[in-house]
C-alpha cells in the first residue's frame, strides 16, 4: 500500500488515484533562463524516481513537467544578451535536457511551454473576472483579489492578514489589496506581446501553470509537485485560482521537495552559492550525483559538499565492486518474490523513501560478495535483483569495469597510461623486478587507482 505525504493535510495518506490503474501526475518546471544548479537536479530526479516507482507499481502514469519560457527574468536576460525571449528560451531547454538526461531522469510525457497555451490562460482569466474574482487596475494590469478567496493560504499554512503589505509582497497603487497577485501584465516596450481582451501585454507566472494542468489533466488531477520554495506563494495562487475558475478542488495530493543547502544555507542563485549541473558533472560522475541526491528523503534538506559527493562514491562503487566478475549478459529475471524485493518495496510505498530502499541495495551486494566463489548461481540471482531495484531508482545500470575506471574531467586521457603501467608492473613481477614493480604500484597510489589481482587477472578502479 502506497502512502505520500500530502503538504495540504500536512500527512501521510494512502494513496487512491482518482481512476483506478491511472495516475496524473504535473510538475512544476523550469523557469528556463539560465543553466540548471544542482537544487534543480535534486528536485526533478525525486520526481523521476517517483514516475518510475508508480510505473513499476502498474500504474498508467501521465506525467506532466512544464517549461516556463515567458517570464520577467527571461525578458531581461534576452535583452541583456541582445536576444529574443525565444531565442535564449530553446537554447536554454537544450541544455536543461542535457542536463537532465545526463543525471539518468527519463523526460515526461508532456512538456508544456507557457506560450503555447495563451488561449487557455485567457478564457481562464475571463471566468475569473466573470466570477468576480479577478478584476483589471488602474495600470491595466489584471489582478486576482484575493479577499475574495475565504481559505486563502491552505497549502502554505499562511495567515491572510500577516500577509499585508510590506511583509512578503509590494504595496501597488493600482491593486485593491496588497496581497493581489497579477494574471495579465499589460505589454511595455520591447516586451513580447499576445492581444488580449484588456489589451496587449502577457500572463502573469501564476496563471500560466493553472490554464497548462487545466489544458492537459483536466480541472482536477491525481498530483501536484515540485520545490518547497513554490509552496507560496505560487502553488498557493494556483490553487486560489483554479479552484475558482474551475469551481472544484484542484490537486488531491501535494508532494513538495526539500532544498538544497550549500554549509547549512539554502542554495540560490540570488545568494551567489549555487553550483550548476554541469559544474558538479565536470567533477563527479553523472551517476554518483544522481545516488547522492537520492540518498537523503526527497521532503529533507539536502547538504551539498565535495566530501558528500566522494562519499555518495564510494557508495556506489560498492553495487559495482559486487557485481564485477559476473555473467552479466546472463542474468535471469529479477524475482519480485524475494525478501529483498518486498523490503525495498515497503520502503518506497512509505513516501518513496530512497534512504531506506538504498539501504536494502547494500544489503544485497553484501549477499552477492558472499556467494561469489562458492555459489555462483545464487550469485547471479542476487545480480538481478541488485540491477533490477537500482534500475527502479535509476541506478546500478552500466557495466561495473565501465562505472569503476570511468574518468571525470582532467581525468580522461589516464586510461591508456594506466592500462601501460599495468602491462609494465606486470612484466615487472613476472621478472621478479620487485622494486620497479613497487615503484609502479606507488604511481598507482598516488593516481587514486585501485589494483586488483584475481585469477591471473588485474583490474582496476578508481579510488
Amino acid at each position: 500500500m502506497l502512502k505520500i505525504y500530502d503538504t495540504l493535510t500536512q500527512s501521510k495518506r494512502e494513496f487512491k488515484p482518482m481512476v483506478s490503474g491511472k495516475v496524473s501526475m504535473y510538475v512544476c518546471g523550469i523557469t528556463i533562463y539560465d543553466h540548471c544548479h544542482i537544487g534543480h537536479g535534486r528536485t526533478f530526479i525525486s520526481f523521476d524516481v517517483i514516475a518510475r516507482y508508480l510505473r513499476y507499481k502498474g500504474y498508467d502514469l501521465t506525467y506532466v513537467r512544464n517549461i516556463t519560457d515567458i517570464d520577467d527574468k527571461i525578458i531581461a536576460r534576452a535583452n541583456k544578451n541582445g536576444e529574443s525571449s525565444t531565442e535564449l528560451a530553446e537554447r536554454f531547454t537544450k541544455i536543461m535536457h542535457d542536463d537532465f538526461a545526463s543525471l539518468g531522469m527519463l523526460p515526461p510525457d508532456i512538456e508544456p511551454k507557457a506560450t503555447e497555451s495563451i488561449d487557455e490562460i485567457i478564457e481562464m482569466i475571463e471566468a475569473l473576472i466573470e466570477k468576480n474574482f479577478a478584476y483589471q487596475g488602474t495600470n491595466g494590469d489584471v489582478y486576482y483579489h484575493v479577499p475574495v478567496c475565504k481559505d486563502y493560504g491552505k497549502l502554505s499554512k499562511q495567515n491572510i492578514e500577516q500577509l499585508q503589505a510590506g511583509e512578503r509582497v509590494e504595496v501597488a497603487t493600482d491593486k485593491k489589496n496588497s496581497m493581489d497577485f497579477v494574471l495579465w501584465k499589460m505589454a511595455k516596450p520591447d516586451e513580447p506581446k499576445w492581444s488580449s481582451p484588456w489589451g496587449d501585454g502577457r500572463p502573469g507566472w501564476h496563471i500560466e501553470c493553472s490554464a497548462m494542468t487545466k489544458k492537459i489533466l483536466g480541472n482536477q488531477f491525481d498530483i501536484h509537485g515540485g520545490g518547497s520554495d513554490l509552496q507560496f506563494p505560487h502553488h498557493e495562487n494556483e490553487i486560489a485560482q483554479s479552484e475558482a475558475a474551475n469551481e472544484c478542488c484542484f490537486a488531491n495530493t501535494w508532494i513538495h521537495t526539500g532544498m538544497m543547502q550549500v554549509d547549512r544555507e539554502k542554495m540560490s542563485k540570488s545568494l551567489g552559492n549555487f553550483f550548476t549541473i554541469k559544474d558538479v558533472l565536470s567533477k563527479f560522475r553523472a551517476e554518483t550525483v544522481r545516488y547522492f541526491l537520492l540518498s537523503s528523503h526527497y521532503r529533507s534538506q539536502l547538504n551539498y559538499s565535495e566530501d558528500n559527493l566522494k562519499s555518495a562514491n564510494s557508495g556506489l562503487e560498492r553495487f559495482y565492486v559486487a557485481l564485477s566478475d559476473l555473467d552479466l549478459a546472463n542474468l535471469p529475471e529479477m524475482d519480485r518474490s524475494s525478501d529483498y524485493v518486498k523490503r525495498f518495496e515497503t520502503a518506497m510505498d512509505d513516501d518513496f523513501n530512497t534512504p531506506e530502499a538504498i539501504a536494502v541495495l547494500f544489503d544485497v551486494a553484501k549477499a552477492i560478495n558472499r556467494s561469489k566463489d562458492n555459489e555462483p548461481t545464487e550469485a547471479l540471482k542476487l545480480a538481478s535483483v541488485l540491477v533490477g531495484l537500482g534500475e527502479i531508482i535509476g541506478i546500478v545500470q552500466q557495466d561495473p569495469q565501465t562505472f569503476l575506471t570511468q574518468a571525470v574531467g582532467n581525468e580522461e586521457q589516464d586510461n591508456e597510461k594506466i592500462e601501460a603501467l599495468i602491462i609494465e608492473r606486470n612484466q615487472a613481477r613476472e621478472d621478479k623486478n620487485w622494486t620497479k614493480a613497487d615503484e609502479i604500484r606507488d604511481k598507482f597510489v598516488e593516481m587514486n587507482i585501485i589494483l586488483e589481482d584475481k585469477n591471473g587477472k588485474t583490474t582496476w578502479r578508481r579510488g
